[in-house]
């Protein structure tokens, strides 16, 4: 997995899947708020699977 997930592109991947999770948590947004993993993982891994098939890669200084 070659990383392709940047910067701010990271930390908000990172925010929203926290928040999403804590609404889930707390049961404010339900259980469909437990899809914040997602974007936490790709946050955290550096590596979205979707942008290789968009053809998008924000992660132009990743080491």
């Amino acid at each position: 997995m070659k990383c392709n997930v940047g910067g701010i592109d990271r930390v908000l991947r990172i925010v929203v899947g926290l928040v999403l999770i804590g609404l889930a948590i707390t049961g404010t947004a339900g259980v469909w708020a437990w899809i914040g993993a997602v974007p936490l993982a790709t946050g955290l891994f550096r590596f979205c699977p979707a942008y290789p098939l968009l053809g998008i890669n924000t992660g132009s200084s990743c080491s």
